[in-house]
């Protein structure tokens, strides 16, 4: 078995189609967190503008907004007229609204574009979910998931360490990293294809799977609910950061832009072992591992000193990077493969809805009760999800990976 899943990965990097889909899991982190180091110089830039505090926050997860609404939609488009053309055209105009900051003349302008790199960004990770699920059956699927995560995390290590260095010369200078994907967007033009199962479900009848999967729709709506609270809580970090830093005195540009590195960097190792976790322990326990140490990581975030605020990204990102693969792959082995676009779609949204309102709601609260009292309350719940996730897991052994 294990020579098997070693000559299977082997095989998935070998596949282009497989190198073009990482190439796009790296614009998801990019798509938010990339401006996070600038936060504070933007604020500072537009300062004139009464309601600079509460846009220049919301700028990062703006995308989300349009992400939540558009994803479902875009779902439906991929069922129906297939995966390809959707992901190009995503990521063609992710870049053209991405780089719009550099030249925008005030924060709504700004802040407009945002909500159009989120419809570009719906279309990409909506197709390209649903073409993980085209492309991969059984323990692939899921090896190939936690690929996915590794290839965000590492494109964000390098996208927003990069930013925050470059926003020490202008706040507006790291829109010019949504460039970036031109470079690979014509390897993806090749080697992306429609698939043929794709194309199979659109042109026949689904009424007789849609009536015998019909009771994937409570798992399933359970896992975006759930997915939802987490990306909630893990968008704290390029929201409320930069922030933090930026009391406590520190450079924030650059802390900022180190400590999401740092995120990053530990989530993208730790999700190439997502397979083998999962094999070992099954879902339950994932996510119970995962929680567990992202609500070590909050409580290490209230130490001040640099190296305790690192260790706890650290142990954030790499909580974060087990639990969002064993999403996918749950949500993509329930649904039926005629509802794999809207499953996509769904999901999708359910990631930037947690995203969209972790602002909206932790910044009454962090006026209320501080950054320390914040981030030990978001600990506590992490805490309380990784004691349930392990009763799943002790009353539902066989809760085990995809065969």
């Amino acid at each position: 078995m294990r020579e098997a899943e070693s000559g299977g990965r082997r095989a998935i990097w070998r596949d282009g189609r497989s190198v073009a889909l990482l190439m796009a899991a790296s614009l998801t982190v990019m798509a938010n967190a990339t401006i996070s180091p600038a936060l504070p110089g933007l604020e500072r830039l537009f300062h004139s503008d009464p309601n600079a505090a509460i846009l220049t926050r919301l700028l990062v997860p703006a995308p989300s907004l349009m992400v939540a609404i558009v994803a479902p939609f875009a779902g439906l488009l991929a069922d129906r007229f297939g995966r390809r053309h959707l992901l190009l055209a995503g990521v063609l105009l992710f870049v053209i609204s991405g780089c719009a900051g550099l030249l925008l003349p005030d924060l709504p302008t700004i802040f407009a574009s945002r909500l159009v790199l989120g419809i570009a960004v719906a279309l990409v990770m909506t197709a390209q979910t649903a073409l993980i699920g085209d492309y991969f059956e059984g323990w692939r699927r899921g090896a190939f998931a936690g690929l996915q995560v590794s290839a965000r995390n590492f494109g964000g290590f390098l996208f927003i360490s990069l930013a925050g260095w470059i926003a020490l010369l202008s706040p507006r200078a790291p829109f010019a990293i949504y460039a970036l994907p031109l470079v690979f967007l014509p390897f993806m033009w090749r080697a992306i294809v429609e698939p043929v199962l794709a194309a199979r479900s659109r042109s026949s009848s689904v009424e007789g799977e849609g009536k015998a999967h019909r009771r994937w729709v409570p798992t399933f709506v359970a896992l975006v609910l759930l997915q939802a609270i987490t990306n909630m809580l893990f968008f704290l970090m390029p929201t409320q950061l930069p922030f933090l830093f930026d009391v406590r005195g520190v450079n924030s540009a650059v802390m900022t832009g180190t400590a999401l590195g740092v995120l990053t960097l530990a989530g993208g190792c730790f999700a190439l072992l997502y397979a083998r976790v999962e094999n070992g322990i099954g879902f339950g326990g994932v996510f119970a591992v995962g929680y567990g140490a992202m609500a070590c990581g909050f409580l290490l975030l209230i130490l001040s000193e640099a190296f305790f605020s690192l260790a706890g990204a650290a142990m954030i990102g790499g909580g974060y990077a087990l639990v969002s693969p064993a999403f996918v792959a749950l949500a993509l082995g329930t649904a039926p493969a005629s509802r794999r676009g809207l499953a996509g779609g769904l999901l999708t949204a359910s990631i930037f809805i947690g995203q969209f309102i972790s602002p909206l709601i932790s910044t009454p609260w962090i006026e209320n009760v501080g950054y320390d009292g914040v981030f030990v309350g978001a600990a506590c719940l992490l805490a309380a999800m990784a004691m349930a996730a392990t009763v799943v897991r002790l009353a539902r052994p066989a809760l085990s990976p995809s065969a």
